[in-house]
């Protein structure tokens, strides 16, 4: 799971539903990128950071730092 996605949203106080919105896909598609599910695109990551008003690095290097191991 993308803790710190989770995190952020839930900081900003949204749901899952207006992030959704937000970037103009499913709600379940959003839970799935959140749940690591999906595959994140650096647009869909670029997005996202948008949405929650942060950078993308804070919220993706960690977990893609992980994965590159």
């Amino acid at each position: 799971m993308n803790f710190k996605l989770r995190q952020a949203r839930i900081k900003k106080g949204y749901t899952t539903k207006y992030m959704a919105e937000q970037l103009g896909i499913s709600k379940p598609f959003y839970s799935q990128l959140e749940n690591d599910r999906r595959t994140l695109s650096y647009k869909m990551a670029i997005k996202i950071a948008d949405v929650l008003k942060t950078k993308p690095d804070k919220l993706f290097y960690d977990d893609f730092k992980e994965r590159m191991k």
